[in-house]
């Protein structure tokens, strides 16, 4: 199932309903965080491995649509906690 998900953000007593926003969270197992940017940077993987954490997702995929040959970027984000 695709579709656009909101993950809350809580902080000690505080909630917000959408504090964060996947781009695509695919049967609750597979976040993608899709870009159109000159080149990847680190805060990019850390937007990422942030969605997998707070979704309970063991895999992401980064993928920058910004290219000539898409499969050079796309990166595999692996959950390990």
């Amino acid at each position: 199932m695709w579709r656009k998900n909101f993950l809350p953000l809580i902080y000690e007593e505080v909630k917000l309903d959408v504090g964060y926003r996947v781009d695509l969270l695919v049967e609750g197992k597979l976040a993608l965080e899709l870009k159109s940017v000159d080149a990847l940077a680190d805060i990019h993987l850390a937007q990422v491995l942030t969605y997998l954490r707070l979704s309970d997702c063991k895999l992401g995929l980064l993928i920058n649509f910004n290219v000539v040959v898409l499969k050079d970027w796309i990166k595999r984000v692996v959950n390990n906690l």
